[in-house]
């Protein structure tokens, strides 16, 4: 961390007419996510006007004085940028995504070499120029939520479709139930048509339990019996008094 009694000293030495830019500085370095120091030596006015393009609107991209912007980084609280503030700089304060930052940045560089990325800071931590590289290789904040979105849709098109299977299933049971019953109203009474018996007597003989009918089985056998018996016995006096009658009839 910088030396406060060293800060103090400069920010005593500042020209009044300087103050402000220091003041522009400590902001940006406080509200930005990323900040990314280069070498702009060689190139053009034009060229420097097609990076602001590239960076975009998230990305402020400032030709500063080294002496300046180490006081504004002191008064931000940041460190590790001394080492890299020599020679002519100019910053990226980026408010947006660093990865797309990073990534307008490199593919700038190719095709403009004269454009030199010397390091950085993002979140309040320094980053070196190969880590930046690195940064610009990885996905941009667009693209991952973009997966993450598809991935979420996926996932709730297959439960709204686990959720509804068992309800087309049920609707579909209904229909049939529905087309069921418009051919056969009775099965809504819980069968499939009730038929008149044609003889009440036969139907009331039908409806009798087993034990019923066996009882009354048994109440009609005897009188048969009995009519059986009666016969018998007076086939018998017949003959007993056939008998009777012949015998006298010798004597």
């Amino acid at each position: 961390m910088a030396d406060t009694s060293v800060v103090e000293h400069k920010r005593a030495t500042v020209r009044p007419d300087k103050s402000d830019t220091v003041a522009q500085l400590t902001e940006s370095f406080t509200s930005s996510s990323a900040a990314v120091l280069t070498e702009y030596r060689g190139l053009t006015v034009k060229q420097i006007t097609d990076l602001r393009v590239a960076l975009g609107a998230d990305t402020t991209y400032s030709v500063v004085k080294n002496t300046l912007t180490k006081i504004a980084a002191g008064n931000a609280g940041l460190e590790g940028l001394d080492a890299l503030l020599a020679g002519p700089t100019a910053v990226a304060f980026v408010s947006g995504d660093p990865v797309t930052a990073a990534k307008a940045l490199r593919d700038f560089a190719k095709a403009n070499p004269a454009l030199v990325v010397k390091g950085g800071i993002m979140d309040g931590k320094p980053l070196t120029a190969d880590e930046i590289k690195k940064l610009a290789d990885l996905e941009s904040r667009d693209v991952l939520l973009a997966k993450m979105a598809g991935a979420l849709k996926a996932s709730l098109t297959n439960a709204v479709y686990l959720f509804a299977a068992p309800l087309a299933q049920a609707a579909r049971a209904l229909g049939a139930l529905e087309a069921k019953a418009a051919a056969d109203p009775s099965v809504l009474a819980g069968g499939a048509g009730i038929v008149a018996p044609e003889d009440p007597t036969s139907a009331a003989e039908e409806d009798l339990p087993a034990e019923a009918a066996t009882t009354q089985a048994s109440t009609e056998a005897p009188a048969a019996d009995a009519s059986t018996d009666t016969t018998t016995e007076a086939s018998t006096e017949a003959s007993t008094d056939t008998s009777t009658d012949t015998s006298t009839e010798s004597e």
